[in-house]
């Protein structure tokens, strides 16, 4: 791989341990990949950050590191609410942990936002083929697909690396040659809301790593792009998706896609099988609610907000969104909190261990539905957002 005479003094260490330590990662996943160059990129997002998933290990390593990012770098979710904390059940030794790990992240100046969704964050905005190291896999998705960005799937040290460097290597999605859908989808009736979760749950399954195009019969909103692309990421590899005549690189009329050799047809009895988990007697009953995986939006917010409004939960029910979110619209943070359902930021149900003491989980999610039993124990059911606010007021369903 080809590294200017800067980047060669930065490997040999010229600029110090930890900028060696981070060109070392890069010029070594260049060379296994194949990179011809480091290119430089608008922007970082950190995974690796809940000490759930990373412990004290991960803590030394991040704690080792000196220096400042080049570029614009925000965090994954962590593994709590970083200012209402005790209200989601998690003690005081794991918070102590927590705040650590951030700070050890702002020491390196990374913006201590926690978020799945940076896309919606002020000041951090994307544009078609900026070249990105995300480490999200629903952030990825969405940045690949709905933006037409680019970046791969970066795992926490690599995207770490990128952003103290400002370079990652041209390989994987930055390649325009790579972008290139290889697996046709036809869904021949309507979706809406949660059903993309389901849609992209079997799809990811079905597919792994593969790029699909979707055929679909009416343009999805962001919010369902988000859910699908969350989905596939989860339940296969899927870090690249196109939806025909929608997503930016399937409307660009210098991109040609040729018709891929592989195809299938998704039909309703599948997603039918997906909704059919919260009728399963085997799975149990939901002990818990969560939504917001990836991060609400505000029309997220607004239609919870809606539902709740002059009802009481009798479970626990927790929305999660960024903390950025939550603060420019406090009016519907407010609202749903009247019903005694919690807002909770900074984190998910996924890399949290708020909800370690329940059994069941329902979720609206596909991602969830797919990540919660191996990443928290428990059981998980799929449901309709309305669904899930009956499951957590105790209506009949």
């Amino acid at each position: 791989m080809y590294l200017t005479k800067e980047e060669e003094k930065t490997l040999r260490g010229d600029d110090g341990e930890t900028l060696q330590k981070a060109m070392g990662i890069l010029v070594a996943l260049g060379d296994i990949y194949g990179a011809d160059a480091l290119i430089p990129i608008k922007s970082a997002q950190v995974s690796g950050v809940s000490y759930k998933t990373i412990g004290d290990a991960g803590l030394e390593w991040i704690s080792d590191l000196k220096g400042t990012v080049k570029v614009p770098s925000v965090l994954n979710p962590a593994g709590m609410d970083l200012q209402n904390w005790e209200r989601i059940n998690i003690d005081v030794h794991f918070a102590k942990k927590q705040l650590e790990i951030i700070q050890a992240f702002k020491n390196l100046g990374i913006d201590s936002k926690c978020t799945c969704t940076p896309y919606y964050l002020d000041g951090f905005e994307v544009g078609y083929r900026d070249h990105l190291a995300w480490g999200e896999s629903s952030a990825i998705s969405y940045a690949n697909s709905v933006l037409g960005a680019r970046t791969n799937r970066e795992g926490g040290p690599s995207a770490l690396s990128a952003a103290l460097v400002g370079k990652t290597a041209d390989y994987g999605f930055h390649k325009p040659e790579n972008r290139i859908p290889n697996f046709e989808i036809t869904v021949g009736f309507e979706l809406s809301g949660s059903d993309f979760g389901a849609l992209g749950f079997i799809a990811g399954k079905m597919i792994g790593n593969k790029i699909p195009i979707f055929h679909l019969t009416k343009a999805p909103a962001s919010d369902e792009m988000k859910m699908l692309g969350a989905a596939m990421a989860a339940s296969g590899a899927v870090a690249l998706y196109h939806i025909a005549g929608v997503t930016p690189e399937a409307r660009d009329k210098n991109i040609v896609f040729d018709r891929p050799s592989e195809r299938i047809a998704i039909e309703k009895s599948q997603i039918d099988t997906v909704y059919a988990s919260a009728d399963n007697s085997s799975a149990g009953r939901p002990d818990i609610v969560t939504v917001g995986c990836p991060h609400c939006s505000k029309e997220e917010l607004e239609q919870i907000a809606k539902l709740l409004t002059g009802k009481t939960v009798v479970k626990e029910f927790w929305i999660f969104t960024s903390r950025e979110v939550a603060n420019k619209n406090k009016n519907l943070v407010s609202e749903i909190e009247k019903s005694g359902a919690k807002v909770v930021c900074d984190t998910c149900m996924v890399v949290s261990p708020a909800g370690d003491k329940y059994s069941c989980m329902m979720v609206n999610s596909g991602k969830a539905y797919a990540y919660v039993p191996g990443m928290c124990g428990m059981k998980s059911v799929f449901g309709t957002v309305e669904r899930c606010v009956k499951e957590a007021l105790g209506e009949n369903i």
